[in-house]
């Protein structure tokens, strides 16, 4: 898990470095991403997350006004859907072969 987690965060940081995912101005965004690992009992849960405000926005776009109301018209820049779609079989698979007793 922990091998993954770090894997998934390091993709996500490469794909907002530019298009089609957010242009880097300061790096600030990208070096916000980070991942844990929670070990509880038989349960291993990782987590990969920035707490930067425009990361959804970022994602996702935004149409319309803020809090502030200052209009955007701001298009989708997806970068951390592609790394998850990107990591999913490769995880699938270590999965797997821990379930086969395969895994070193």
């Amino acid at each position: 898990m922990r091998h993954y987690t770090m894997l998934l965060e390091t993709r996500i940081k490469a794909n907002a470095s530019g298009r089609p995912g957010p242009n880097v101005i300061t790096g600030d965004y990208r070096r916000s991403w980070t991942h844990e690992v929670f070990i509880g009992g038989d349960m291993v849960t990782g987590v990969v997350g920035t707490n930067k405000p425009q990361a959804r926005r970022l994602e996702y776009g935004f149409i319309g006004p803020d809090s502030l109301g200052r209009i955007y018209d701001q298009p989708p820049f997806p970068h951390v859907g592609p790394a998850v779609e990107t990591m999913r079989p490769l995880f699938i698979e270590a999965m797997g072969q821990v379930a086969d007793g395969r895994h070193r």
